[in-house]
C-alpha cells in the first residue's frame, strides 16, 4: 500500500490530543503542547491516522460522543474485529480491552487494527 508520498514520522513529546478533524476520515488533530504551563500552546497537525494509547482507565471521553463505549468508558468493537460503530475507525489495546490490558496483548490488537484499516482502505479504494 503506497500513497506515492510519505510524511516523516516524529514523536510529539508533551502534547495532548484534544480533538480530531476531517471531512472524509481523520485528516488532522488539535493538540495542546505543555498543558498547564506558561509555555502552553495550541498546535494543529495534519495526520493520516490516529492511534490512542492509554493507561488502566480508558481515556476515551474525547471520543465518546462519536464512538460507542461501555459504562466504564472502553470503546466497543464489533466482536472478533477492531471495528467500531464508525466505518474506518478502529480501536485496539487498552482503550477497548477491559480484560487483558497488557502491552503484548495491545500490540497484537494494534496489529489487528492495522490489518482492518488496510482492508478498509483497499475495499474503499482510498
Amino acid at each position: 500500500m503506497s500513497s506515492g508520498h510519505q510524511r516523516p514520522c516524529r514523536i510529539l513529546w508533551e502534547h495532548q490530543t484534544v480533538d480530531l478533524f476531517g471531512d472524509n476520515g481523520v485528516e488532522g488533530a488539535l493538540l495542546v503542547k505543555k498543558k498547564g504551563t506558561p509555555q502552553e500552546e495550541i498546535v494543529r497537525i495534519k495526520i493520516d491516522g490516529f492511534f490512542l494509547a492509554i493507561g488502566h482507565t480508558p481515556n476515551s471521553d474525547v471520543f465518546s460522543k462519536y464512538i460507542n463505549t461501555d459504562e466504564v468508558g472502553y470503546i466497543k468493537t464489533i466482536p472478533g474485529t477492531t471495528k467500531t460503530n464508525i466505518p474506518g475507525v478502529f480501536a485496539a489495546g487498552d482503550v477497548q480491552d477491559p480484560h487483558y490490558r497488557q502491552a503484548v496483548t495491545a500490540a497484537g490488537s494494534g496489529c489487528m487494527a492495522a490489518i482492518d484499516a488496510e482492508r478498509y482502505l483497499s475495499e474503499n479504494q482510498i
